[in-house]
């Protein structure tokens, strides 16, 4: 379960770091299509996506942009020269095996690469073929997701203990310092977390002061990341709309804390991805009948990713430009205008927005804000102002010195 929300009603704290340029990793098994996704995803051939384990060593680095109807009117009503949607930071990563927190497989460098992201996208092989091999030599998902959350597990728990002793040798050290009882109490409830394969982050309901300690004392926990299901099936059947495999997927992840599960198939993607790079629009057209009216789940992955990490964007709209900018969830106004560039956030004055609804609603297609304006839906905010996702915004600011662009 999720951290719970505060009785004062104030949400309790997240684990992690919180920026505008945050990252998802796919991580899982070698072999099972990361790469393929990686590559689906990111729109060109960056990863080497082979029939072995290991094709990927050093991790890949994309972003994809993140499908948004709103970003798309926006642009149809101002037809500016220049168009920026949000983007989805995406890092490919080598599959792990069993032994990778003692070293296997290059385990330690990859597992590495895990810690330098943000939030996990976990890939679970879903299907069966004799041409694509499987490093155990069998199908069977939730010895895959067994085996991948156990060396997260391990890796953190090997972790855990290294700053717990580090912390409890230089109060040996000190008789003047003490350590507090949430210190002891929070290590405790995280070792018999992590030696019960429990990731961190869902395993439990934190407190907020327990939330705090953890970022204060293991910010770098794996288990602490948020963690989408990605379940690959083949494409017969994803078109049918059932797999045999995914019930007792999704019976594991709610055992382990719970979680969002997303089937989909590489294969049908990659297919998909083909008629219409070949721009076969009948092609394409019967392909996407055959799921009656479900289509591709990659948009659906790419706005999953997003709001795990707790991004979310407001947009600037004018005569030479739409753009989204990406910010953390809960940002203020000066917060939000630091992301166009630091002046803006330094001399800071004044928001002056409106909402997209109020926007569609009122500006009777014209290419400025008067109609909304007149209809009393265009505000001016302060600093203590929580931008909210969709916001149209335009900052005013004493320019300072010093500034960068971002």
């Amino acid at each position: 379960m999720p951290p719970k929300k505060a009785t004062d009603g104030e949400e309790v704290p997240r684990f992690g770091r919180v920026g505008n340029n945050l990252k998802m990793g796919i991580v899982g098994l070698p072999n099972i299509g990361k790469s393929s996704l990686f590559n689906l995803l990111s729109e060109s051939a960056q990863a080497d996506a082979a029939n072995y384990p290991f094709c990927t060593i050093d991790p890949n680095t994309t972003r994809c942009a993140v499908p948004d109807k709103h970003y798309e009117v926006l642009c149809d009503i101002w037809k500016p020269p220049s168009m920026y949607p949000a983007y989805l930071h995406l890092v490919d990563i080598a599959g792990l095996i069993k032994g990778a927190s003692e070293g296997a497989g290059l385990g330690n460098a990859f597992l590495s690469h895990i810690q330098a992201v943000d939030g996990i996208f976990h890939l679970v092989r879903a299907f069966d073929s004799k041409e694509v091999s499987h490093v155990d030599d069998s199908i069977d998902p939730e010895r895959d997701l067994e085996t991948i959350t156990g060396e997260l597990c391990k890796k953190d728990l090997a972790y855990v203990l290294q700053q717990r002793e580090i912390r409890e040798n230089e109060v040996k050290k000190n008789p003047t310092m003490k350590l507090p009882p949430l210190f002891f109490s929070v290590m405790d409830k995280v070792i018999d977390m992590l030696e019960k394969n429990q990731p961190l982050a869902k395993g439990c309901v934190w407190t907020a002061p327990e939330v705090d300690k953890i970022n204060e004392l293991i910010p770098g926990c794996i288990t602490l990341k948020p963690t989408v299901y990605l379940v690959n099936c083949s494409e017969q059947s994803f078109i049918m709309g059932g797999n045999r495999y995914l019930t007792k997927i999704k019976e594991w992840v709610k055992s382990h804390g719970g979680g969002l599960v997303l089937p989909f198939s590489v294969e049908f993607e990659e297919r998909l991805a083909a008629l219409r790079k070949a721009e076969d629009v009948d092609g394409e057209k019967a392909l996407l009948d055959q799921l009656g009216g479900r289509g591709s789940v990659l948009p659906r992955i790419v706005k999953c990713g997003y709001k795990q990490l707790k991004l979310m964007y407001y947009f600037t709209a004018g005569e030479k430009e739409v753009r989204c900018w990406t910010l953390a969830v809960g940002s203020t106004a000066p917060q939000a205008a630091g992301v166009i560039h630091t002046d803006f956030e330094a001399g800071f004055i004044k928001l002056e927005c409106c909402s997209y609804d109020d926007f569609i609603a009122n500006n009777k297609g014209e290419k400025s804000m008067v109609n909304v304006k007149a209809a009393g839906k265009y505000r001016q905010e302060g600093k203590n102002y929580i931008v909210q996702d969709g916001d149209i915004c335009h900052f005013l600011f004493n320019k300072a010195g010093g500034g960068k662009k971002k």
